[in-house]
């Protein structure tokens, strides 16, 4: 396993091609726990936890922290599963069950935002994996992090599928005291069956969507991130529309919408997933993706313009933040009269 190779990021106070840590450094666990079944963790001493966000980035930001690598929260999209192959992991069930675990990351983010040569950056969290998936009910590496912030006031942005930010509701509320804090919960979809096959280790949908709630109830403002928006699975007017909706209900403060988006490593397993379960639908992928990784702009451009009337519609945006939600009672569904391939239940 190449452990010299973990990322291409760039970290701060060193050159691009310096090893994060030691191969002699690493830890191999397992847990004996329902919760853990089938996940290897491999604990490491990063040397260093700011990357800077390569300069051909579309990422509006440019500096991270990413105490994980690897996610039990399984997204057969996730564009991240390519940095498992500079570890010589597989991108499908390695990605998965494969965690890296940077355990001095609190100590180590300390020391480097203390530096004369760190200028206070905007730094964005959970834009890799999940700094909130599973792994971090038991390593507890964000709090640490959250302190380190807090007591250099140093502005920050988090974007979760996780339900344990809530643990640090605390925190946050310190931070937010003394920096700009910036929260977004990632709500592609409310379908109950697609969440189950695409997203099987996230909280459900509904239970992120309290999150946003909890949060907004206690003066974080909360935003949604609306990814990915699923061609063919998750587009249709009513799906777009009941989803908004229910984001508008948890009090969320803007909805951003994002078309799924399949790079190398998640193009593969994505359509190996796409035609299990809907085989029917992988040569309109195809056709759809054969320019590269991206939905073509027009249907990006689509997506975008349908969310953002929905978002008028029902109040919701960064213009209209801390405003009454109109929020009407949802719509009744006909129920399917057949079984047609691309019948899928709402809620």
């Amino acid at each position: 396993m190449r452990w010299e190779n973990l990322t291409v990021e760039t970290r701060h106070d060193r050159p691009a091609d310096a090893a994060l840590f030691g191969a002699d450094a690493v830890t191999t666990r397992t847990f004996d726990t329902p919760e853990f079944a089938g996940i290897t963790f491999h604990e490491i001493r990063a040397r260093s936890i700011l990357n800077r966000v390569p300069g051909a980035s579309r990422m509006p930001f440019e500096w991270t922290v990413n105490p994980y690598r690897g996610c039990t929260h399984a997204c057969v999209y996730c564009f991240a599963r390519k940095t498992h192959s500079y570890l010589d992991l597989d991108t499908g069930t390695g990605f998965d069950t494969q965690i890296v675990v940077k355990v001095n990351a609190p100590e180590l983010l300390r020391r480097q935002l203390a530096s004369t040569r760190w200028h206070g950056e905007h730094v964005a969290m959970g834009t890799n994996v999940d700094c909130y998936q599973r792994a971090e009910g038991r390593y507890r590496l964000m709090p640490g992090i959250l302190t380190a912030l807090r007591d250099r006031a140093n502005p920050f942005s988090i974007l979760t599928k996780g339900t344990l930010v809530l643990r640090d509701l605390d925190l946050l509320r310190q931070c937010a005291e003394v920096t700009d804090v910036g929260v977004s919960v990632s709500v592609g979809f409310i379908d109950t069956e697609l969440w189950r096959t695409v997203e099987p280790g996230t909280p459900a949908p509904e239970r992120r969507l309290d999150v946003v709630r909890t949060l907004t109830d206690h003066g974080i403002g909360c935003g949604v991130l609306m990814a990915p928006v699923i061609p063919f699975l998750g587009d249709q007017p009513d799906r777009l529309r009941a989803t908004v909706r229910a984001i508008a209900a948890s009090g969320a403060t803007s909805v951003t919408p994002l078309a799924l988006h399949l790079r190398p490593g998640a193009r593969e397993w994505f359509m190996a997933w796409l035609a299990r379960h809907h085989p029917y639908l992988v040569r309109r992928y195809e056709r759809l993706y054969a320019d590269g990784a991206y939905a073509p702009k027009w249907y990006q451009r689509r997506i975008t313009r349908q969310v953002h009337e929905l978002a008028e519609e029902y109040g919701i945006g960064p213009t209209r933040a801390g405003m009454p939600r109109r929020v009407p009672p949802p719509e009744p569904v006909e129920e399917p009269t057949g079984p047609g391939p691309t019948q899928l239940t709402l809620i």
